[in-house]
């Protein structure tokens, strides 16, 4: 940070923040994957506390996020030149563009990176595997070759855990600091893509995921309201019928969404309802 910035940290900021004063009702302690065959728990108390941890060390004193093995790397040059159904996750941080104006690039760079390394950790906490990091966007993918119901529980409830880190992790203490609030936009869908390789070279050579869910779940995403949840219809008629109760499908205005089935039919897309 600069000079200016770092006298704003008062001295008794030496000492790392309660991680919570709220009570385990406020959080919602457990996040309950319901799994079409069992019942696993996700402790969100947790969490949102080492995700604060985190923000904290990272605004303080410049903390590096530390290297994660890039799993999905592995897995996907398992299967290059297959094709795979999996579930698809954007996440898009809102008013990146304003942020770059506005912040000295010191901030910005924390910004994204606290964003960008908290919704992989989302990500990979809910079985699913970090893709890749496109600019203010965070891709993730949840395989679904053996199990089509699991994948799109999992989504959705790595999707919500996501927001509850931004709102209740990241934002309490980038407050602390004067930093803005963050917020984010998600759309998930569901489908076959293909696994591909750019280059001869089997362990440098970049692979990537390409297909109509790829591109599916970025038009979903770019419709949503800050701090909204979309899916598309393929992933709503998977999830467990206790989390589609929490969605609504949306009524489109307009020709906001243009998006059809090869029928001619409009793709439907649901709304997830706090």
């Amino acid at each position: 940070m600069s000079g200016t910035e770092s006298s704003k940290i008062k001295d008794d900021s030496t000492e790392e923040p309660e991680a919570s004063t709220k009570s385990k009702e406020d959080y919602g302690i457990i996040d309950m994957m319901l799994s079409h065959g069992e019942l696993r728990v996700i402790n969100s108390e947790t969490l949102i506390k080492e995700t604060q941890n985190r923000v904290w060390h990272a605004l303080k004193s410049g903390y590096e996020y530390s290297p994660v093995e890039d799993e999905s790397d592995a897995f996907l040059r398992k299967h290059v030149s297959s094709r795979m159904k999996m579930v698809v996750l954007y996440v898009d941080l809102v008013g990146s563009t304003n942020i770059a104006l506005e912040l000295p690039e010191d901030k910005v760079a924390i910004i994204i990176t606290c964003f960008a390394q908290e919704m992989a950790s989302t990500i990979r906490h809910h079985n699913g595997y970090v893709l890749k990091f496109v600019g203010d966007a965070v891709i993730g993918y949840f395989v679904a070759e053996e199990n089509q119901l699991q994948p799109a529980d999992d989504a959705v409830l790595c999707a919500k855990s996501m927001i509850s880190v931004i709102q209740k992790g990241i934002n309490p203490i980038l407050n602390q600091y004067d930093y803005p609030d963050l917020a984010i936009k998600i759309g998930i869908d569901y489908g076959e893509n293909m696994i591909v390789r750019y280059g001869a070279d089997v362990e440098k050579s970049h692979v990537d995921i390409l297909g109509p869910t790829m591109n599916i779940a970025a038009k979903i995403q770019s419709m949503a309201k800050p701090n909204q949840i979309l899916i598309g219809d393929d992933v709503y008629v998977r999830v467990h019928p206790s989390i589609q109760q929490a969605f609504e499908k949306l009524v489109w205005q307009n020709n906001e969404w243009r998006y059809r089935r090869s029928a001619g039919d409009l793709y439907p897309v649901y709304v997830y309802l706090d």
